[in-house]
C-alpha cells in the first residue's frame, strides 16, 4: 500500500465515531478539567459557555464541522504523504490538543521530515494537561499511537 497525498485524504468514519467516544456526548456545557474551556456535546469548545445545552445531532453536526477545521490545518502543515490511518490518528489528536499545537509540534516537524516513525512516537508525549498526566489521556494516546503505526484495525 502507497501513502497518500495529503490533499487527497479525508476523514474516515472510523475517526469520527474514535472521536465521539473519546470525548463522550454532554448535553450540557461542562468543564472536562480545573482550568479548561467549557466544552459540549462530542468534545466541542468554539463558543461555548457555561449553562449552554445542545442535542444530540446538533453534537454531531458540530463534531463534523470541528473535524473538517481541524482536517484544514493539517492539511495546511502537514507536507508530506501519509496513510489513512496515520491521517485519522493525526486528526483526532490534533482535535484533542488543538490546531495550532498540533502544527507547531516537533511531531509535524518530525513528520515533514519524513521521520513517520519518530512522529507516531511523538503522539505518547501529548498525555498532560497544564503539567498533569492524566490517565483518560495516557489511554487516548496510546490507541492513537496504535493507529498511527497500523495496528489499530
Amino acid at each position: 500500500m502507497k501513502r497518500s497525498t495529503i490533499a487527497t485524504l479525508a476523514a474516515s468514519a472510523s475517526v469520527l465515531v474514535g472521536i465521539a467516544g473519546y470525548e463522550g456526548y454532554r448535553d450540557r456545557a461542562y468543564t472536562p478539567v480545573k482550568g479548561d474551556v467549557p466544552t459540549i456535546g462530542f468534545g466541542t469548545t468554539s463558543g461555548v459557555k457555561l449553562g449552554d445545552r445542545i442535542e444530540p445531532v446538533t453534537a454531531l453536526k458540530r463534531l463534523h464541522s470541528d473535524m473538517q477545521k481541524f482536517e484544514g490545518a493539517i492539511k495546511q502543515c502537514v507536507k508530506v504523504p501519509l496513510y489513512q490511518h496515520e491521517y485519522d490518528a493525526y486528526l483526532s489528536l490534533s482535535y484533542n490538543i488543538g490546531s495550532n499545537a498540533f502544527c507547531g509540534s516537533t511531531l509535524v516537524k518530525k513528520l515533514n521530515a519524513g521521520d513517520y516513525q519518530g512522529a507516531c512516537e511523538q503522539i505518547l508525549r501529548w498525555d498532560k494537561f497544564q503539567g498533569r498526566t492524566l490517565r483518560g489521556l495516557t489511554i487516548r494516546r496510546r490507541a492513537e499511537y496504535q493507529q498511527c503505526l497500523g495496528l489499530g484495525e
